[in-house]
């Protein structure tokens, strides 16, 4: 890893922005290097990955992880997926789940992170507030629509984001699992064979 990317992990890890605002106080979660080739671009950590501080440690992991056909030696090597949340750290709860990413933090490190990064990644925008930030022109879309016309959205790649919720939307969706997954999978296999 180069030193510039060791010192702006260095940073973010010592980042306490908004601890007031956090909870169970500040822990940001991210993995990247300059040679990531794909970004995998969330929500923001929760209360499971807070504790272990590994990205994606939980069952909306095991869930995005079998949508790009990845196992967990390639999603966790750096050089390979950067995982960049909407908010590095847990943001607690709020009615109905958890509480949404903190808005200081895309704004505060994400250009940074952004520019770290190899310029030809595939870059996957992992449910709504990722969507809303990076494809501001969609506002108005739901995710649905995002999802199903993300050709339209290049060089960005809309995904649901996979928490238990997903399962009762592909029931609506079924094209997802049996057209969407596939070119997905595909476009990772591409980008790790670059």
């Amino acid at each position: 890893m180069s030193a510039a990317a060791e010192t702006l992990q260095r940073e973010i890890a010592g980042c306490t922005h908004c601890a007031a605002h956090l909870p169970l106080g500040p822990r940001p979660v991210v993995q990247f290097s300059e040679r990531s080739r794909i970004l995998i671009i969330g929500q923001a950590p929760g209360s499971r990955v807070h504790e272990s501080g590994v990205p994606w440690d939980d069952d909306s992991g095991d869930r995005l992880r079998g949508w790009l056909g990845m196992d967990k030696p390639s999603f966790y090597d750096p050089d390979t997926v950067a995982l960049v949340p909407m908010g590095f750290c847990y943001p607690g709860k709020a009615r109905g789940g958890d509480a949404p990413p903190r808005p200081e933090c895309a704004p505060l490190w994400h250009r940074r992170v952004l520019d770290t990064l190899p310029p030809d990644r595939l870059t996957l925008l992992v449910g709504a507030y990722a969507q809303r930030h990076y494809l501001p022109a969609t506002r108005r879309w739901s995710m649905t629509d995002r999802v199903r016309r993300a050709q339209e959205l290049a060089p960005y790649l809309p995904l649901p984001h996979p928490a238990w919720r997903a399962r009762l939307w592909m029931a609506q969706n079924p094209w997802f699992e049996s057209d969407t997954l596939p070119s997905v999978r595909g476009r990772i296999h591409a980008a790790l064979s670059a």
